[in-house]
């Protein structure tokens, strides 16, 4: 695909506007005034009433709003905003849906978000290669719709899938339900076309076996739109299981539950989806979905398998054994297949369900070896208890991907601090037990100060060195993922000025 030169950039627009040079309204009105030279009127929001929706993503905790939004249509538009911000030395932060829960798409004060939500078309459908081309725009879920006449579906399926785009999740390497099986976005990507901070197109990856040069998809899914910004997505797909069923199995204790996952996995089976949610989420999904949760267990599992019918059966089978020999006191196989939906919509709907019983909350979103699974929630049991806030855990229990949610009121801000410290807790807990950080949400803002327990120096510097080489001037989303040397050499503490976001890593814009 050719991607038509932009519109050259007045001599006069295209002046550098440097931080403290100026006002932030005079910074405003340059950048405003380059970009409506790109980009039609309705592309383009900058009054506050207009930017207000997008300061910030799915981690409403903190929030900032722009200097503008701009909403390009076309691959040309994105190059033309990508330069012009590029010489006037702007911070650009790419966005899809927004659903993000680390705050990658927090915006910069004195920065352009890039919205990218009107690249919301299916390409093509390739059944014989079994591939569909996508913008980066569109929807999850909808690719999967798009491939169903074709017996196919795109097997990555997080929990926001109905709402969050195929760019979003090249971001953050999402996951899903069935992620154990099926991989991540990683596993399920085959090509990546973007475009470099300059402006610049740029291709990752091949449909073909191979690609020429080096071998950089794996860097850029996953980099939270810190290398490049991403317009078009080839992904990999797969054909729809004849049969699914699912085990609901209950445990009167979390560390049997924890024990027979890793029971599962040690006896060869690999499920299509291993999920466990602990006793205070499924009392707030049942509530919500009534999904037929047992309220009494003190956490239970979802173990489902797909294939043909006679896989599924002996697999089913396998799973009864061991989920039984590991103390499970109730196990329940889904009957048909809207047994099995009305199973998985309890998991599905954990995050909507805790907005229900709390103002606000906090999902971490850590991975630890599966064998520590019980060993993390007795020591979260322990930090509701340190921290005064109650926590619902919920989380990918076959690849050991835990998301915590922490209840609090973020109109309170001693609650607020305590969530906080709280959420820091649980990811450095989890390194300490041979975990990280971050399995699926990335690291954004939120886990910057645990990056420096995870990460050594050189490590992070390292990190600094791919960023440079893709863009020199750090002009895409900066002050996210890789904290400061001042901010680890200070213990990874957050300090908070007022008047600031906590987090001097966006001081310089």
């Amino acid at each position: 695909m050719d991607v038509e030169s932009p519109p050259p950039v007045a001599p006069d627009t295209a002046r550098p506007v440097a931080p403290g040079s100026s006002s932030r309204a005079a910074r405003q009105a340059a950048v405003v005034q380059a970009l409506l030279g790109v980009l039609p009127a309705h592309a383009l929001l900058w009054q506050r009433e207009d930017t207000v929706p997008y300061e910030c993503d799915g981690l409403t905790a903190y929030r900032q709003q722009p200097l503008a939004v701009a909403l390009p249509e076309t691959e040309a538009q994105v190059a033309a905003v990508l330069r012009i911000c590029h010489q006037l030395d702007v911070p650009v932060v790419a966005r899809g849906a927004g659903t993000g829960l680390s705050g990658g798409a927090l915006p910069l004060a004195l920065g352009v978000t890039l919205s990218l939500a009107r690249f919301n078309r299916i390409v093509r459908i390739d059944r014989a290669a079994r591939t569909a081309t996508v913008q980066c725009g569109v929807r999850n879920l909808a690719i999967s719709e798009a491939a169903a006449p074709f017996g196919l579906y795109y097997a990555p399926d997080p929990s926001s899938q109905i709402a969050c785009t195929i760019g979003g999740n090249v971001a953050e390497n999402s996951g899903g339900v069935h992620c154990l099986k099926y991989g991540l976005t990683l596993h399920n990507v085959l090509r990546v076309r973007g475009f470099t901070v300059e402006g610049e197109a740029v291709e990752f990856g091949s449909e073909a076996l191979d690609a020429p040069g080096l071998d950089l998809l794996a860097a850029v899914i996953g980099s939270e739109g810190m290398l490049a910004v991403t317009t078009e997505v080839t992904v990999r797909l797969v054909p729809r299981p004849q049969l699914a069923r699912c085990i609901m199995a209950s445990f009167d204790d979390v560390r049997k539950a924890g024990d027979a996952v890793a029971a599962i996995i040690a006896a060869g089976i690999i499920p299509a989806g291993l999920e466990m949610m602990d006793k205070p989420m499924t009392a707030a999904v049942e509530d919500f979905v009534h999904a037929g949760y047992d309220l009494y267990a003190a956490a239970i599992l979802l173990c489902e398998s797909d294939g043909t019918p006679e896989e599924v059966a002996e697999e089913i089978d396998r799973m009864l054994d061991v989920l039984s020999g590991a103390g499970a006191s109730r196990m329940e196989v889904s009957k048909d297949e809207a047994q099995r939906l009305k199973f998985w919509s309890g998991r599905k709907n954990a995050f909507p369900a805790s907005g229900r019983i709390s103002p606000d909350y906090m999902c971490m979103d850590s991975t630890i070896p599966r064998k520590r699974l019980a060993d993390i929630l007795i020591a979260i049991g322990q930090m509701e208890l340190k921290y005064g806030l109650a926590c619902c855990n919920v989380f990918h229990a076959g690849d050991g991907n835990l998301h915590p949610l922490i209840l609090f009121d973020a109109n309170d801000p001693d609650q607020m601090h305590r969530c906080e410290l709280f959420g820091a807790d649980i990811l450095e807990t989890s390194v300490a037990m041979g975990g990280t950080v971050t399995g699926e949400h990335g690291v954004g803002v939120e886990k910057l100060g645990s990056m420096c327990v995870q990460f050594s120096p050189e490590e992070r510097e390292q990190m600094f060195a791919l960023k440079a080489a893709f863009d020199p001037r750090g002009l895409l989303n900066p002050g996210k993922v890789i904290p400061t040397l001042q901010r680890c050499a200070e213990g990874g503490k957050m300090h908070v000025k007022k008047g600031l976001l906590p987090f001097p890593e966006l001081e310089r814009f």
